[in-house]
């Protein structure tokens, strides 16, 4: 029997159209999709054991949020964050030097905007797209638990101070405190990108199209000139990060195992509100397998970043095969 199958139906009808929110919120604090449904799981049970003690003094959907929240906080009890290459604090790489696995760390994971989706309507997003940007759910890895909790109630949910302070157990003197320490230290990191395009976008899309032409042709040349100046490519679970086009070109002219035109075929999805494919590499055996997941920055001016997840298990959530 399921979680869902254990629940009051009753309880159900009211709790499941917040779900997708919800594990929106989860995903933002735990920075990886698979612990961001047990904690929207876990959130369900406790609510539903509480629900006969629901008084109304809040509105149904924040007591569920404020369930959500203290879920991940205890969850996140004595775990390290989790980062992406470039949040290791290690300088940029040589794209010459050898390239380094670490499956020892948690790396943050993408999370598919399907996830994100009105069920009725898949291309209405259930949460604003700049609240699961990648480049966010990375700088919110650097904040401790609480703080992190702050600024997701106080900017993305836009709570009152007050509310945070009642969901937390705290005063509003502490909420607005821990809340500037987090706005600080999120400065200290340094800005994202500001001029992202919208992926639908008549721009988005012709270089999205330049994109799979380049690297389907394997043209490293092509695939050079869409990066901006100060572009980074990052690869986890390998270690090294890549700032610039040039190194960038090296880097996947130098280590992709791609043997020529044709050996790359990309399908397009949708991750963290941006544009990503799933990448197949051709096998000796003529069959194309699903080889990472990349997830795109797309700016006016060109790409920005390109993180790609090795993490296989990743296809099957964003709805791709495993072969071609």
């Amino acid at each position: 029997m399921t979680v869902d199958q254990a629940l009051d139906s009753d309880f159900l009808t009211l709790a499941d159209p917040y779900r997708r929110e919800l594990q929106a919120h989860c995903y933002r604090m735990m920075g990886s999709i698979h612990d961001a449904e047990d904690q929207v799981q876990e959130t369900f049970i406790r609510a539903w054991r509480g629900y006969a003690g629901f008084r109304g003094q809040s509105s149904f959907r924040t007591w569920l949020y404020r369930i959500a929240t203290n879920t991940c906080l205890t969850a996140l009890e004595g775990r390290a964050r989790r980062p992406l290459p470039v949040g290791l604090g290690a300088p940029s790489s040589d794209p010459s030097d050898d390239l380094v696995e670490r499956h020892e760390i948690a790396w943050l994971e993408p999370i598919a905007d399907s996830s994100l989706s009105d069920v009725n309507d898949p291309a209405v997003m259930v949460v604003r797209r700049d609240s699961v940007r990648l480049a966010l759910i990375a700088a919110l890895q650097h904040l401790s638990p609480r703080q992190r909790a702050v600024l997701v109630l106080r900017d993305v949910l836009q709570w009152k101070a007050s509310e945070v302070a009642t969901a937390l157990d705290t005063t509003t003197t502490a909420v607005n405190s821990v809340l500037q320490r987090a706005r600080a230290q999120l400065n200290a990191i340094g800005p994202t990108e500001d001029d992202l395009v919208e992926p639908s976008s008549d721009e988005a899309r012709t270089m999205l199209r330049e994109y799979v032409r380049s690297f389907e042709n394997y043209d490293v040349d092509a695939i050079v000139a869409m990066f901006t100046r100060e572009a980074i490519w990052e690869m986890p679970p390998f270690e090294g990060w890549y700032r610039g086009p040039e190194a960038i070109g090296q880097l996947i002219g130098n280590k992709c195992p791609a043997d020529g035109p044709g050996a790359m075929r990309l399908l397009p999805t949708a991750a963290n509100g941006q544009p990503a494919f799933g990448l197949y590499m051709r096998e000796p055996d003529g069959v194309h397998r699903a080889f990472q997941l990349h997830v795109l920055d797309v700016t006016e001016s060109g790409i920005s970043h390109v993180t790609c997840f090795f993490d296989l298990t990743l296809f099957a959530r964003f709805g791709l095969p495993a072969e071609l």
